[in-house]
């Protein structure tokens, strides 16, 4: 096993409303990554992915709390540190997050080459404008984006081109960790693909160390991170590897979600498609058993009585699900 960069022990992090009502959007989330590996988060919209973002930089703000759990970057336990120290300390040079919507986060009456010096100056205030543009040049030329580009608005780029820059700027501390949330969405196909070039190029080169890749797409994931968890209803359901998950599903979640999308890999493409009926359950009141149980149509009544924990097997792959995978797969290979 290689440096461990992230290594997260029951989480818990809730919402609380304006009624006073709780919200348990991230419920138990334990998880690793070693350091030059990339993580994959999929799961319906809802289920807690961008609150476990935001989570694991332990930076809170109303509505959202900390509740309990670890969250341990390069052997730094951040879950108690002020929001100041995490600020300073952490945020962008141990953890850099790429939000939803990323494009449309850069103010468009500044030039991009003043959002670089602002990050810099939150951990350098000695740093001179020639170093930081000098650094920015170098990092903006190896990652393909031309050094005109530090000298124009965002108004002045394109989606795609945007998107990019968001990327650079977030990792120009070089982070030990990368949280991107959904980094391709509302992009094109071309643009995509340059977004998840420049990503991979970011992990090669060094530039950041370590890597989570959120998406409602489980398929994408497969070309870009190592390994992938599935998500529901602020709980991790299965986790394998990117093979795995995409060609090997086990927890009836993972494989409904599979099969409810196109899949162009190679053996998947006579699927047929079929759909989860149903709805997510309300975090507010979260159930007693297995938070799929009541859209499972291999739940039981004993699924929806017991907690359900987490289950090892073959070879660090994991799984919550109270029957056992030679069943699943029998159950599958029946249908």
């Amino acid at each position: 096993m290689g440096k461990i960069m992230l290594e997260v022990k029951d989480l818990k992090t809730k919402y609380v409303t304006r009624f006073h009502e709780d919200v348990y959007a991230v419920d138990g989330v334990s998880l690793t990554i070693e350091e030059g590996k990339s993580l994959g988060i999929a799961g319906e919209s809802g289920c807690g992915k961008s609150t476990l973002a935001l989570s694991l930089m332990g930076y809170y703000f109303a509505p959202l709390h900390y509740m309990s759990g670890d969250i341990i970057v390069d052997g730094t336990n951040i879950s108690g540190m002020k929001p100041d120290d995490v600020r300073h300390k952490i945020l962008g040079n141990e953890i850099a997050y790429i939000p939803q919507a990323a494009m449309n986060a850069l103010n468009p009456t500044q030039k991009i080459i003043r959002f670089i010096e602002d990050v810099i100056h939150a951990h350098d205030p000695k740093a001179s404008k020639k170093d930081i543009y000098d650094l920015a040049k170098q990092r903006f030329e190896v990652l393909g984006l031309p050094p005109e580009v530090l000298q124009k608005h965002a108004v002045e780029l394109s989606g795609g081109m945007k998107q990019r820059t968001v990327i650079a700027i977030s990792t120009i501390l070089s982070p030990k960790v990368l949280i991107a949330d959904e980094p391709s969405s509302a992009l094109d196909v071309t643009s995509q693909k340059m977004v998840i070039k420049m990503m991979r190029e970011l992990m090669e080169k060094g530039f950041i160390h370590s890597m989570i890749f959120i998406t409602h797409e489980l398929p994408l994931l497969y070309n870009v991170t190592d390994d992938i968890m599935v998500m529901y209803a602020g709980q991790i359901v299965e986790r394998g590897t990117a093979r795995e998950m995409v060609f090997d599903p086990i927890h009836p979640y993972s494989k409904g979600l599979m099969g409810s999308i196109i899949v162009p890999e190679a053996g998947t493409r006579d699927q047929k498609l079929t759909a989860i009926p149903g709805t997510p359950p309300n975090l507010k009141h979260p159930p007693a058993g297995c938070r799929f149980a009541d859209r499972c149509k291999y739940a039981t009544a004993e699924c929806k009585g017991a907690t359900v924990a987490m289950k090892d097997f073959d070879n660090g792959r994991s799984y919550r699900c109270r029957y056992s995978v030679d069943h699943l797969r029998e159950v599958y290979a029946d249908e």
